[in-house]
């Protein structure tokens, strides 16, 4: 399985890495798991649908940080990814904190996958 980011999540990441300093090695973990199983799974991850587009765009809900301790994986923290199956390869959209954006960038993931 291979791994890229599209050039406006490096800027969420980088942004984000600021405020939670163990983000990055937090997102290596989610990697690991992705490479094990890179379906939707509810509760932590599901499909976004209704994008019209042939790949499969999923949302991480369910992340855990280790530098928001005692949430666990309900710290807010969203990752929006494209899996393409027959690349065995996922790219990652976008970042963010929940309590600072409710809903994924729509237009973004039309912008790079349409």
């Amino acid at each position: 399985m291979t791994f890229e980011e599209l050039k406006p999540f490096k800027r969420d990441l980088k942004k984000l890495s600021k405020r939670y300093r163990t983000l990055r090695d937090d997102l290596e973990i989610l990697k690991k798991v992705l490479r094990v199983s890179p379906e939707a799974r509810p509760p932590f991850s599901f499909e976004i649908g209704g994008l019209g587009i042939e790949s499969c765009v999923i949302k991480v809900k369910k992340m855990a940080c280790r530098s928001l301790p005692g949430r666990g994986a309900n710290t807010g923290l969203r990752v929006v990814y494209a899996h393409f199956e027959g690349d065995e390869k996922i790219v990652f959209v976008e970042l963010y904190f929940k309590g600072e954006k409710q809903n994924e960038d729509r237009n973004r993931i039309l912008e790079h996958f349409n």
